[in-house]
This record gives C-alpha cells, sequence and structure tokens, in this order.
C-alpha cells in the first residue's frame, strides 16, 4: 500500500473514535468486615478485589454489602487489591428505616443522658487521677455513648 492511498486497515480516524480516558473499575461489596478491617469486591467485570480499611474514603469506617463503589486496581501478592475506593450510591439502610420508627421517646432520652453524666463523671474522677479508667468504668461508659450517638445520627 502506497502512502496516500488510505488509511491502514483497523485505524479509526480522531472524529470517530472514543475520547475517553482510562477506565475506573466499578462492582458492589461483597462483604466487609470493620472489626477485621478488610473485605471484598465484586467487580462488574467478574472477579472478586480484596479492599483494606486504609483505601476507605475518610470518615468511612465501613462498606455495606452491596453498595455501589469505584476503585483503583493494584496486583497485590495474592490478586487484586482495591484502592481509594469511593461510594457511587450508598445503599439505603433497611435497618436504619426500622431503627428511625422505632426511635426512643424524648423523656426516655432524658434519663439515659442523666445515666451518662453519672458514668462519665467516673471516667472524669480517673483522668483527674492522673490515670486511665478501667475497664468496668470504660466499656460501660462507651457502650452508652456509642448508643447515645446512634440515637442521634436517626
Amino acid at each position: 500500500m502506497e502512502r496516500g492511498d488510505g488509511p491502514p486497515v483497523g485505524f479509526t480516524p480522531d472524529s470517530t473514535r472514543e475520547k475517553k480516558g482510562p477506565t475506573v473499575p466499578t462492582g458492589k461489596v461483597k462483604w466487609y468486615d470493620a472489626d477485621k478491617g478488610f473485605g471484598f469486591l465484586s467487580k462488574d467485570e467478574g472477579g472478586d478485589v480484596y479492599v483494606r480499611n486504609d483505601a476507605l474514603p475518610a470518615g468511612l469506617a465501613s462498606l455495606k454489602p452491596g453498595t455501589r463503589v469505584e476503585f483503583g486496581l493494584v496486583q497485590g501478592r495474592k490478586g487484586d487489591q482495591a484502592l481509594q475506593v469511593r461510594l457511587l450510591e450508598p445503599v439505603a439502610s433497611v435497618a436504619k428505616a426500622v431503627s428511625k420508627s422505632q426511635r426512643k421517646k424524648p423523656a426516655d432520652m432524658v434519663n439515659i443522658i442523666e445515666d451518662l453524666y453519672g458514668l462519665l463523671e467516673n471516667v472524669e474522677r480517673s483522668y483527674r487521677a492522673g490515670r486511665h479508667p478501667d475497664a468496668k468504668v470504660g466499656k460501660p461508659t462507651a457502650k452508652v455513648l456509642r448508643a447515645l450517638a446512634d440515637e442521634l445520627e436517626l
């Protein structure tokens, strides 16, 4: 073929060529264990991808199964590993919808807050004495604080 006889076979002129940058893999959360700090994503193209907690967006401690995500991909020692996970469509939590309907009454919350004051005063005494609170004081206080935070987030 001589120069100027036409484009080479398989050539696509710029006007018809799709102008896309590199594609970012997408998929869904297969499972994630916040206590262990890792889980797996299912790629839309097929296959699973390992995800660690340090790949999650800032402020996000866990991923819910079924949540749509996009992520960077790197080949790890044992296969694909996700980097910089980004939520695409957070799944609406059925549990949250149910818990909203079962929200505590304000009068009940007043009692919980008053009990929390007492627990926090015990924690404060420990810190003022120059030591961390022992487990008998710290664990129930943490449990009540978490429950209160969950109730306030509804």
